[in-house]
């Protein structure tokens, strides 16, 4: 494997501690949230992504791509999201050059892929395959039909996970669809399947939900059964941009999702040489964190004493 990609400058020196927290052990493991393409067969009214000038993009370059993943040294996770993955024309061959270079995969789908094209991805990510994520967009299934075939088609992938690997279901909380979470909750459970909520979120911010409405979500375990609705870090210690990034199809990369809506601490380009890592844990600068990746890695010291975390939970 070759050597890891040279550290980026900033901070000077790493920053142990900050606001009273001393920054959390060194990871043992990194994690790549990619969004592959920005294209997607669904537009659901919520979606975060739908003021994109541009829902056509895929990465392309699939041999540069797994070449920048195979300078990374260490365990790594490779969280693949879109858009749609599934609608990318070399998902299958991105997730069998991660898995041969020694890398995990996790993925991010709609769950509106065949069921031949999913026994093909399963079979392609094999013992690498660590979280699969189906989100449930009730916006797109009509009847109870078609909920059941949801739920069906998710045993199907639940029953064909590899040692270690784990399945789950999100769905975003609406106002539509808040009143039906507690039956679904309940009724995806009956059937083996764990359903986790998520805050609808709108011009980067959780949507205002009245004090009965966070008090059901908070009963249903709040964002990703996390316990909260809404993670505020600001100035606590964090080691995204070390081992965390986000990256994008063009081969764009930044610290962490906040960092990426914002626009900044950019850590260049994935695909061209410019893209570096940072050489330690620096403090968060923004007021909400909206991916829950590096929460639930451990990779900031969280409210309670424990800072215990669900290693195989995803957003």
């Amino acid at each position: 494997m070759a050597e890891r990609m040279p550290s980026a400058p900033w901070p000077p020196k790493p920053v142990w501690h900050s606001g009273g927290y001393l920054a959390t052990p060194r990871p043992t493991e990194g994690v790549v949230t990619w969004n592959i393409n920005t294209v997607c067969n669904y537009r659901c009214s919520y979606c975060t992504q739908r003021f994109l000038d541009d829902r056509t993009r895929w990465a392309k370059d699939t041999a540069a791509f797994l070449a920048g993943f195979a300078q990374l040294s260490g365990a790594w996770e490779v969280k693949i999201s879109g858009g749609e993955p599934f609608l990318h024309p070399t998902l299958l061959e991105v997730v069998a050059g991660l898995r041969q270079i020694g890398h995990a995969v996790s993925i991010v789908t709609n769950f509106s892929a065949s069921q031949p094209r999913l026994e093909a991805f399963l079979e392609a990510a094999g013992e690498a395959l660590r979280v699969f994520s189906a989100s449930l967009h009730l916006e797109y299934l009509e009847s109870d039909a078609d909920l059941e075939g949801f739920a069906q088609k998710a045993k199907f992938v639940q029953t064909h996970l590899p040692k270690g690997g784990s399945y789950n279901i999100t769905c975003v909380a609406t106002y539509q669809n808040l009143s039906r979470l507690v039956a679904l909750h309940q009724w995806f459970a009956n059937r083996g399947l764990r359903l986790k909520v998520q805050p609808e979120k709108q011009n980067r911010e959780i949507i205002s939900y009245t004090p009965e409405q966070q008090a059901l979500l908070l009963q249903l375990g709040g964002h990703n059964q996390l316990g909260e609705l809404a993670f505020s870090f600001t100035e606590r210690p964090c080691w995204a941009g070390v081992y965390s990034f986000t990256l994008d199809d063009r081969g764009e990369a930044w610290r962490c999702y906040p960092a990426r809506r914002y626009r900044a601490q950019y850590l260049g380009n994935f695909l061209d040489g410019s893209f570096v890592l940072a050489r330690g844990p620096s403090p968060c600068l923004y007021n909400y964190c909206n991916c829950t990746v590096p929460i639930e890695r451990g990779m900031m010291p969280r409210n309670d004493s424990s800072q215990e975390v669900l290693r195989h939970a995803s957003d």
